[in-house]
């Protein structure tokens, strides 16, 4: 039974059929109604659009799709921010994405949305119609981040980062290559793309290691393994799920701490939005992490080394816009886990807590509107903010509840405490988790 593609102009009511059910909205949506006709009585598929391309300059902005682990509401904040930018700089602001639980597919934040799933094939549709200036994928997490080759290949420009930059970060291997020749300290690694290639790179590192993929979202398929048998488990799961990915085998740094720094680089100055500390211990996923906005208990000269690092990496980059950098510190040396080179989960969290439009300046950094030394930046924190995890382990209650490299978490909330005296903060710091899963 063949399916019939219609654009669709949403001004006031609508009513979008497939098969029997219907669903009404009251917005001004660009949408794809799917028509189910009988084989029979019609063999042929058609397409017709009814969105009408202007001729003002415009900017796409992908969000990320539904809700899940890994990506939910923090994107949305993102998008919604960074499409206010858009508007201010003087261009039309393009939306896509297929979420009806977010602001960004309100009626009214958009200049136009296309209410459609963030898919290649749909993108590229839109993109061949609008024909814009560019597109924005640093705003849209993972699933944004993942459509940039596909953009590439088109030559369709990518708005801030270079797609070479960004595939240097998300390629684990790339990604120590370049910490190597930055001479940024970096656990001991190796890759491999089959399960004997990946039990020879685990003993020449050294046991423990963390296995893991590359371009994946919230820490899918990551491990922590301990002798040749799990890592062959481990790698042969990786694989069926996630085939032909570039698996990365570094040594795991056991009991150590974990922090993070969240940066804006526009090419010639680098600003740190802000450096958190986790909580819980190096090999949880940073989304079930606990982490407290500023560092409470690493040294000045470890924060200070950090944000060199961080600041390092973004000019050998060349960022421009966002970028995440996680770490592990053990015995006062800072080790770079990761980059990424987009708005992280904790993005709106740093924004909100310290009262700075964070966003907002970096999608004009982005845009080459603005930059940094352009804004005052002032922030405003009085004492500390936690990023609490939110879990619906009440919902699934037969899901392992064990903590490790693979994210579980579905949300996270926000706590202002005046100082480290407050019995909540003393409390979860006493009873922080200790014990990872595999």
């Amino acid at each position: 039974m063949p399916i019939h593609t219609t654009i669709k102009q949403l001004n006031h009511l609508a009513i979008t059929h497939f098969s029997t059910m219907s669903v009404k909205f009251n917005a001004n949506k660009l949408f794809r109604t799917l028509h189910l006709r009988n084989i029979i009585s019609m063999s042929n598929t058609f397409q017709h659009s009814e969105s009408i391309s202007s001729d003002k300059q415009k900017i796409i902005v992908l969000g990320s799709g539904p809700n899940r682990i890994g990506q939910g509401i923090e994107f949305d904040y993102c998008c919604v921010h960074g499409l206010l930018a858009i508007k201010e700089c003087g261009y039309e602001a393009i939306m896509i994405n297929c979420n009806p639980e977010t602001v960004s597919t309100d009626f009214d934040m958009a200049d136009k949305l296309y209410f459609e799933p963030v898919f290649w094939e749909h993108i590229w549709e839109i993109i061949e119609l609008e024909k814009p200036v560019g597109v924005i994928v640093q705003l849209g997490g993972q699933t944004a981040l993942k459509l940039a080759k596909r953009l590439h290949s088109r030559g369709i420009k990518i708005i801030g980062t270079s797609f070479d930059s960004m595939d240097i970060a998300e390629d684990r291997g790339r990604f120590s290559d370049l910490l190597k020749e930055l001479e940024i300290p970096y656990p001991d690694y190796g890759t491999a793309y089959t399960a004997e290639e990946a039990i020879e790179v685990a003993n020449k590192v050294g046991y423990p290691v963390l296995v893991r993929p590359s371009y994946v979202l919230g820490g899918q398929r990551m491990r922590i393994v301990i002798n040749d048998e799990e890592v062959e488990t481990a790698v042969i799961s990786l694989l069926k799920h996630i085939p032909d990915n570039k698996i990365l085998i570094d040594h795991f740094l056991d009991r150590c701490q974990e922090a993070e720094i969240d940066g804006i680089f526009d090419g010639e100055n680098f600003h740190v939005m802000g450096v958190m500390e986790h909580i819980e211990p190096a090999g949880i996923h940073s989304g079930d992490s606990n982490a407290v906005l500023p560092a409470f208990n690493l040294t000045p000269l470890v924060v200070a080394t950090m944000e060199y690092y961080s600041e390092k990496i973004a000019r050998a980059l060349n960022i421009k816009g966002l970028i995440n950098i996680q770490f592990a510190i053990k015995n006062d040396q800072v080790f770079v886990i990761e980059a990424n080179p987009r708005a992280s989960r904790t993005t709106p969290f740093i924004a909100k807590a310290y009262g700075v439009p964070y966003l907002n300046i970096a999608t004009k950094v982005m845009l080459d509107a603005a930059k940094l030394t352009d804004f005052t930046i002032e922030k405003k924190l009085v004492g500390f903010a936690i990023k609490e995890p939110v879990f619906s382990f009440d919902k699934f209650p037969g899901v392992n509840k064990e903590l490790g490299p693979e994210m579980k978490s579905t949300g996270e909330a926000i706590r202002f405490i005046k100082d480290l005296r407050d019995p909540y903060f003393r409390n979860l710091y006493k009873e922080r988790s200790m014990h990872l899963s595999k």
